[in-house]
């Protein structure tokens, strides 16, 4: 079984961006699933989703404790939330900053993903320069960062499941998937 954890804002779309990737895991014939945790339910305030994706049948019903992956969708969570918790040592860090992966120190040495999400989505549309929408350009880095499901797979969920802007969004994660830069996997 695959976990993941996304820490975002409410606004940022990371409930969204929970749904959507476990719709594309759920198109390749895998059983997932997708459910928030949610603290003050406001613009702004810190938001927690997780999926789930396996082979098999998903039983576990309970909040993610230790994911193999974690998606941050605002790097001013790091001063307040501890993204790391419980990661698997092998597991893998996505985060939304313009910053080279090396350039992260989150006190781990786990495999660091970067892409600048936020300048992918003001360039297609998606939310204002004050306030991105940055769940579809942090998704298409996701994939390639795991494989954990085919772009193209993701790019017609988005197409198909997007609640508005599905082009802008679809367009957002390719070049995401493009652009997203790696430190070396071990």
């Amino acid at each position: 079984m695959i976990e993941i954890r996304f820490h975002g804002r409410g606004g940022q779309g990371s409930v969204i961006a929970s749904e959507l990737l476990a719709r594309a895991a759920f198109a390749e014939e895998k059983d997932v699933q997708s459910f928030p945790m949610y603290g003050v339910e406001r613009r702004g305030a810190p938001v927690t989703a997780f999926t789930r994706i396996d082979e098999n049948v998903v039983r576990d019903k309970s909040k993610i404790h230790t994911p193999d992956i974690v998606i941050v969708l605002d790097m001013a969570l790091l001063d307040s939330v501890d993204v790391t918790e419980g990661l698997k040592p092998d597991g893998k860090i996505i985060l939304n900053t313009g910053k080279p992966p090396e350039e992260v120190d989150l006190g781990v040495d786990n495999p660091k993903y970067t892409v600048d999400a936020s300048e992918i989505a003001v360039k297609h549309g998606l939310g204002s320069k004050v306030a991105p929408i940055v769940n579809t350009a942090i998704l298409g880095a996701v994939v390639k960062a795991t494989g954990i499901v085919d772009i193209e797979t993701l790019v017609d969920v988005i197409k198909e499941h997007a609640p508005a802007k599905k082009e802008e969004n679809a367009k957002a994660a390719e070049e995401a998937y493009e652009k997203v830069r790696g430190e070396k996997d071990e």
